[in-house]
């Protein structure tokens, strides 16, 4: 194993896509008004004036200190958000730019649910390795984002991001040092990027949740060695799963195995519970924590972890949505939903 940029302690992120930055204990940073905080967290996500952000990315620019190869992310063009054929049922949320906030309790299925969230699940894995294979340098995200959207409806399901409090797109595409929730925009992709396509699915009234971490062209070692060990740590806490299990044993084990490599683990955001309201309890740390809520069987939620190479802070752009390192090292994210069984856990989001 390569070494790692940084050999500061890990720092853990955690994601969903749409409670954007459910804050470390109960709910992603409130960016929207009226969201939930966990007492007694310290809130350490920022959001910058446009002109310190400007300011930050002119310095990264000048001295590209983070990574002499990779140029700095800038923002794009973003055009207008894709059509939903009126036919197709749209989550509640949709057209509220408001956030829906998270709903109370667990998520558990009788077999009819379970069946629902199954084929909510195979359909966004379908969708998300069908977006893998268009990551190319000269492919731009818009057009991951229109690919994405026509496969989503053409299977009769809404793309549960657009509209998710105002968001604009079908799809979340983060590159490089960007943590979650990039707006794929007009920026093309570039040899040697890394970019975390999050996709979820509504299909007859259940969501599906589900991203990849994908290499653009050639892609350095250490870039690769980010998200294999992103990667692992995504399927090792997904092993210790089942009836009984203290949620609390999830970030223990992703923090665990980050640690080893030095890896960052950014605690700012997390997994959540999902089914028929998209966000819901149990909020998944990812992260060592003293938790004490319990897995039951029939309940499903998201894994997700997210490893940075360096700085624990996420910055957010003024689009309120595009959350990148606090000085541009890179990121990565895996996610799937489970639903707890008898045996351990069944993972929805695969082909």
């Amino acid at each position: 194993m390569a070494s790692v940029t940084s050999l500061q302690r890990p720092r853990l992120l955690s994601s969903f896509f749409g409670d954007r930055f459910s804050h470390s204990s109960r709910s992603l940073q409130p960016l929207f008004s009226g969201q939930r905080r966990h007492p007694g967290v310290q809130h350490v996500c920022m959001r910058l004036s446009r002109s310190f952000t400007d300011f930050l990315l002119k310095k990264r620019i000048r001295d590209d200190s983070s990574n002499k190869k990779r140029k700095p992310l800038l923002p794009g063009k973003v055009s207008p958000g894709l059509p939903v054929p009126s036919h197709i049922p749209r989550p509640p949320y949709v057209n509220s730019h408001q956030s829906p906030g998270i709903s109370s309790g667990p998520q558990i299925h009788d077999e009819k649910g379970i069946e629902c969230m199954r084929a909510s699940g195979r359909l966004a894995a379908q969708v998300l390795e069908y977006a893998g294979t268009l990551v190319k340098p000269g492919t731009t995200t818009n057009e991951i984002d229109q690919a994405v959207h026509q496969m989503i409806i053409e299977n009769g399901a809404y793309p549960s991001p657009l509209g998710y409090g105002g968001f604009p797109k079908s799809v979340c595409t983060s590159v490089n040092e960007c943590i979650c929730h990039g707006i794929p925009d007009s920026r093309a992709l570039e040899d040697g990027d890394i970019i975390n396509i999050d996709v979820t699915v509504f299909l007859n009234g259940y969501h599906g949740d589900t991203s990849i971490t994908f290499f653009c062209g050639d892609v350095d070692e250490e870039a690769k060695n980010l998200v294999q060990i992103t990667r692992e740590c995504l399927y090792k806490a997904i092993s210790v799963c089942g009836p009984g299990v203290e949620f609390s044993k999830i970030g223990r084990t992703i923090h665990d195995h980050a640690d080893k490599f030095r890896y960052g683990v950014v605690k700012d955001f997390v997994g959540h519970g999902v089914g028929w309201v998209f966000h819901s309890d149990p909020v998944i740390l990812h992260f060592r924590n003293n938790d004490r809520g319990r897995m039951v069987l029939g309940q499903t939620f998201t894994i997700e972890p997210m490893l940075s190479m360096g700085s624990i802070n996420p910055v957010v752009w003024p689009d309120n949505w595009t959350a990148v390192t606090e000085d541009g090292s890179l990121s990565a994210q895996f996610e799937h939903t489970l639903l707890i069984t008898e045996d351990g856990a069944e993972i929805l989001t695969q082909c």
